[in-house]
């Protein structure tokens, strides 16, 4: 899977002004928002799986998921919580007109490399927990309701 970049290819970072790179990370705050509400939904989801699983290996792999679930869930907030710090740095820079730094810019590309990194993480995840649920599905003995 390729890398993930929510900003224009080529040197953006390097060029953008701050304006810009503040919009950038209210875009990736409202992104990850969304990841994790739905690392909750997916949870909720396979959670509701657990009353049908009789076989210990589908339990397994399951747990396995609903952990995985976790850390993602917990990787978003972490992210989520450096995204707004980053921001609130930029508001302050753009208030207080200083000249941003190289390294101000090294940490943007950085959080921006996260970012990605957790999305591809995510993906991968979700694709993986819709073939646990199916498998579940498929081989436990599931009763219907009337």
């Amino acid at each position: 899977m390729e890398s993930i970049r929510n900003r224009p290819k080529g040197d953006f970072i390097a060029q953008a002004n701050l304006e810009q790179l503040y919009a950038l990370t209210k875009h990736w705050n409202s992104d990850l928002q969304f990841f994790k509400d739905d690392l909750a939904f997916l949870y909720k989801l396979l959670d509701s799986y657990f009353i049908w699983i009789d076989k210990e290996e589908n339990y397994k792999v399951a747990l396995k998921m609903k952990n995985d679930l976790l850390r993602l869930r917990e990787r978003s907030q972490d992210l989520l919580q450096k995204t707004d710090k980053h921001r609130e740095q930029i508001g302050k820079m753009i208030l207080e007109k200083i000249e941003d730094s190289r390294i101000f810019r090294l940490e943007h590309q950085h959080l921006e490399d996260e970012i990605a990194s957790f999305v591809k993480a995510f993906r991968l995840n979700r694709l993986a927990l819709f073939k646990v649920t199916e498998h579940i599905k498929d081989t436990e003995k599931l009763q219907e309701v009337h």
